[in-house]
């Protein structure tokens, strides 16, 4: 007599439903992470070039950061970031240095929210 195979199938469906639906979330998660790191890579090095303006202060490089984050991602992530900006000298030239850093957003997934610090520089204008 033949083991009795009914039912085996609706098993193999759901262990194999939770490995994929799990790779999903995973590939979310990575696009996830990649654009908003490419989104404080490009928002921090924007706000330096507008403190870098001979009329802009570091401050202004600050916010406009913050603007241009919340505008890229949202107010919610954008809440999270720490945004610095200040005027220093490297190599001889005066530089805006502008530093985003802050915990990285973390969809369906069980893991512990990882941060992330990105810097933005651009010579500054003399006035």
């Amino acid at each position: 007599m033949r083991p009795r195979d009914e039912g085996s199938a609706v098993v193999d469906v759901v262990l194999v439903s939770v490995l994929v639906l799990a790779l999903f979330l995973l590939v979310v998660q990575v696009g996830l992470v990649l654009h908003v790191r490419n989104v404080l890579v490009a928002s921090a090095a924007e706000g330096a070039r507008y403190g870098a303006a001979a009329d802009r202060t570091a401050d202004e490089a600050a916010d406009r950061t913050r603007a241009a984050v919340t505008e890229a991602v949202g107010r919610r992530v954008a809440d999270r970031m720490t945004y610095t900006a200040v005027a220093v000298v490297r190599d001889g030239l005066p530089v805006v240095e502008v530093t985003v850093s802050g915990p990285l957003p973390v969809v369906l997934l069980p893991v512990s929210a990882a941060s992330i610090t990105v810097r933005g520089h651009a010579l500054q204008e003399q006035r």
